[in-house]
C-alpha cells in the first residue's frame, strides 16, 4: 500500500485509539457511576469494586473481563472504521472516535445486564 493511503488511515486510527485509551476509565464511571476517575486522577482506586458491599462495577468484576471485552470491541470497531476501503477524511475520523461511546455504551449495557448491576 502506498504511503499516501496508509498515513491517513494510521492517523485516523491513532486519533481514535488515543481518545479511547485516555477516556475509557472515565467512561466507565459515566456508564456505571462506580467512582472511577481519569488515568492521572487515581483511575479505578475509588471504584466501587473495592467496597465490601455490592453493587460492584461490571467492567471491574471477575478481573475486569467484561471491561476487557468492551474495550476490545471498541478497538475492533475503530480499526474497521479507519481501515475500511475508501476515502479517509474528517468524517471517517469522527465516526471512528464516535465508535468509542457507541460501542462502549452497548458493551456497558450488556455487562450491566449480565452482572445484574442495576437490579
Amino acid at each position: 500500500m502506498p504511503v499516501g493511503i496508509i498515513a491517513p488511515r494510521l492517523g485516523c486510527l491513532v486519533l481514535a485509539l488515543g481518545a479511547s485509551f485516555a477516556l475509557f476509565v472515565r467512561f466507565c464511571d459515566l456508564v456505571f457511576d462506580c467512582g472511577c476517575r481519569g488515568l492521572f486522577a487515581g483511575s479505578a482506586a475509588a471504584c466501587n469494586i473495592h467496597h465490601a458491599a455490592a453493587p460492584h462495577c461490571p467492567w471491574c468484576v471477575e478481573d475486569g473481563v467484561h471491561g476487557q471485552w468492551a474495550f476490545a470491541l471498541i478497538i475492533v470497531a475503530q480499526v474497521a472504521t479507519c481501515l475500511w476501503p475508501g476515502r479517509v477524511g474528517p468524517l471517517r475520523a469522527l465516526l471512528a472516535v464516535l465508535a468509542f461511546p457507541a460501542v462502549g455504551a452497548a458493551g456497558g449495557l450488556a455487562a450491566g445486564i449480565l452482572t445484574g448491576y442495576w437490579d
